[in-house]
């Protein structure tokens, strides 16, 4: 009795090692618009017959497939692209079948004798007038004209000349006989996302801190004035901690302080009071009109707004009254808070997703979303993902990216690898990585080799901040501002999307709370902050040029082009990005100590970059505008962190002129 595997045993082509493929096809691979999904499988079947081997691909809510011609790589492995180049998810697998007139003209190239040619023949002619009765016309008619080509008596050798004529060849392909094709039994998904999710600089900032005058409330229409500001910086995403309103009961103070002062804003974080939760804007900020104002003026200066959705609401939310049975109630008829031993957050009441009302919970918090893209938002950063469940966020991003596959999700989740790549897997656009405590070359290099080389990168979108509100990173607290350079290098030259709080990094603000805490000292999710933002040694100037670096080289603009190379001098990384035909190389060598200059010899693969192994090549430093003539594989580079840390190089690969040479004198 044949099963269901064996149901025509004719199919006798066998695929496997489809990729990309993520978990067996239960998780679709991202790209973004204009870029190539290239597939590879194996392809193979008994004995020596040809195989014909397809890639097929269609938008998700289609019925047809587009195919492409996969090409064999030897060892009977074959690779095939297609392009996308519209939003929302695509479908794509494998066929292949036994190509019976391919492996004909294999054997008639092989034979030598004029009788075993002729015979050859008429077996071809079959071959082709099969082909013939599949194809329409004019093509069937020049089918038969070489079938009764093949079968005229003459010379064999003449005829088989015809028979390998490429142009019948090219005619056989176009009428393949399928009928006993083997397809991969499973149709892989692509999500496609704007260019956005994959090159994007974000500046993070506090509203409230956006003050006229100081002492008072920034609202959001004063935010709106620092955006020409912020858009001349080079920043395209302009991110904002929530701007709902804030709960009274058991609010924090300054520096997370148990109680409060009546100036006390509260934190953020803390959403809802009875002037509403999260479809309402803090009163002090402004209103829902105000928010669409400031939306339309980012959109002006090429910014994209990114809003911070908390899952999680204070005392005074409206939920709590409305929805009781969305929480967890203790034996002692209070509210559990949300805690994170030792941490402990009374201001704030965490839901529960185990709920008997965990349906009317998920279509409520699915609402947040809608409404907010309703006011304009596209880009949300989700705060702590890891502490709701996997089934949850699948569901919802999956419906809200049906409505609106624009819109990009991060996921704000420092939390375990398998939790964080899980998130990623279930439909986040972006993650929050470890590069905030990457600090050694050898933490930097196998961590980012991890994420650019690896199976996980056709699902894990890194996006890299060297400080957050919540982290200040001890490499920053110890390493003044030469500190804060080195991590935005690397931020902005490592990864394709990276952001900053902004504020704070611009003026290199470096006080713990405490030794050996990565809270500030005077943190601003607990106060209004004044920041003087015009003070003389701000980072304000350094980072546009990093950015305008970033924006003009479309080697940057991507994470799997990133190599790194041998320098003999553990102080030093070096590393590389190029574009796809090598006309844009980008080579940045940057010193990880913050205190003293370190040098040291970069090798150089000289083959792969197409750099002369014989003759001078120009290394242009976009941040200093000075420009070297190196030769050979080795190099010596000396970088004085308090001057200059890094070298961010635009490689020239024409060979050098005395011209060139002059220039130098």
């Amino acid at each position: 009795m044949a099963t269901a595997s064996q149901s025509d045993g004719r199919k006798r082509v066998v695929i496997e090692s489809v990729a990309p493929e993520v978990d067996a096809g239960r998780f679709p691979v991202k790209r973004t618009l204009g870029e190539k999904v290239t597939v590879e499988a194996d392809a193979f079947v008994d004995g020596h017959d040809q195989l014909a081997c397809m890639l097929r691909y269609r938008k998700a809510a289609a019925e047809t497939w587009m195919e492409v011609a996969m090409r064999p790589l030897g060892n009977d492995r074959w690779r095939g692209e297609f392009a996308v180049d519209e939003l929302g998810r695509y479908g794509y697998t494998v066929t292949a079948w036994v190509d019976h007139y391919r492996t004909w003209c294999t054997e008639l190239e092989k034979r030598t004798k004029a009788e075993d040619i002729a015979s050859a023949l008429m077996i071809g002619a079959e071959l082709i007038e099969a082909a013939a009765a599949r194809a329409a016309e004019p093509d069937a008619s020049e089918l038969h004209r070489y079938a009764k080509a093949l079968r005229t008596e003459g010379d064999p050798l003449m005829r088989r000349s015809q028979a390998l004529d490429p142009a019948l060849a090219q005619l056989m392909a176009q009428w393949p006989d399928r009928t006993f094709a083997t397809t991969y039994e499973r149709e892989l998904m692509v999500v496609v996302d704007l260019e956005r999710a994959r090159f994007s600089t974000w500046y993070e900032l506090f509203p409230r801190s956006c003050m006229q005058e100081p002492g008072t409330h920034g609202s959001l229409r004063s935010c709106a004035e620092r955006l020409p500001s912020i858009a001349a910086m080079g920043f395209d995403v302009l991110y904002l901690p929530p701007i709902h309103p804030i709960g009274t009961t058991a609010r924090k103070g300054r520096n997370n302080a148990l109680s409060a002062t009546a100036e006390d804003p509260g934190s953020p974080w803390a959403i809802g009071s009875e002037a509403g939760g999260h479809k309402a804007v803090h009163p002090q900020l402004g209103t829902l009109e105000d928010f669409r104002h400031l939306v339309r003026r980012a959109g002006e200066q090429g910014l994209d707004v990114a809003l911070d959705i908390a899952f999680q609401c204070s005392p005074d939310h409206p939920y709590v009254k409305q929805a009781p049975q969305w929480f967890r109630w203790r034996p002692d008829g209070t509210v559990q808070y949300a805690e994170n031993p030792p941490k402990k957050y009374q201001d704030i009441y965490p839901f529960n997703f185990e709920s008997e009302d965990w349906q009317g919970l998920w279509d409520e918090l699915e609402d947040v979303f809608l409404f907010w893209i309703e006011q304009g938002v596209r880009i949300f950063r989700v705060d702590n993902p890891h502490t709701k469940p996997f089934p949850f966020w699948e569901w919802l991003i999956t419906r809200v990216k049906a409505r609106h596959p624009e819109v990009i999700f991060l996921a704000e989740a420092f939390t375990r690898p398998k939790v964080m790549h899980r998130l990623a897997k279930l439909g986040f656009t972006q993650s929050y990585t470890y590069f905030t405590w990457r600090n050694s070359k050898w933490e930097l290099m196998g961590y980012f080799t991890e994420l650019t080389q690896t199976a996980s990168r056709e699902y894990f979108r890194p996006n890299l901040w060297p400080n957050t509100p919540d982290i200040l990173n001890e490499y920053l607290q110890v390493g003044g501002r030469p500190a804060f350079m080195i991590r935005l290098i690397l931020a902005a030259t490592l990864g394709a999307s990276y952001g900053i709080y902004g504020p704070a990094f611009e003026l290199c603000e470096s006080r713990p709370r405490e030794p050996g805490s990565e809270e500030y000292l005077n943190s601003e999710k607990y106060e209004i902050r004044a920041w003087e933002l015009e003070r003389p040694d701000s980072l304000a100037h350094f980072i546009t040029r990093v950015n305008r670096i970033r924006r003009e080289n479309p080697a940057l603009q991507h994470d799997w082009n990133l190599r790194f190379h041998p320098v003999d001098n553990e102080a030093l990384v070096c590393y590389s990005k190029h574009s796809d035909a090598l006309d844009n190389v980008i080579l940045a060598v940057v010193n990880v100590d913050p205190h003293h200059t370190q040098a040291g010899w970069v090798e150089l693969p000289l083959e792969a970059l197409q750099l002369p192994p014989d003759h001078p090549y120009q290394v242009h430093d976009l941040l200093s505008d000075a420009r070297y003539l190196w030769q050979g594989a080795r190099n010596y580079v000396e970088l004085d962190p308090r001057s200059a840390p890094a070298h961010i190089f635009r490689v020239r690969r024409h060979v050098c002129t005395e011209r060139d040479f002059d220039y130098f004198m």
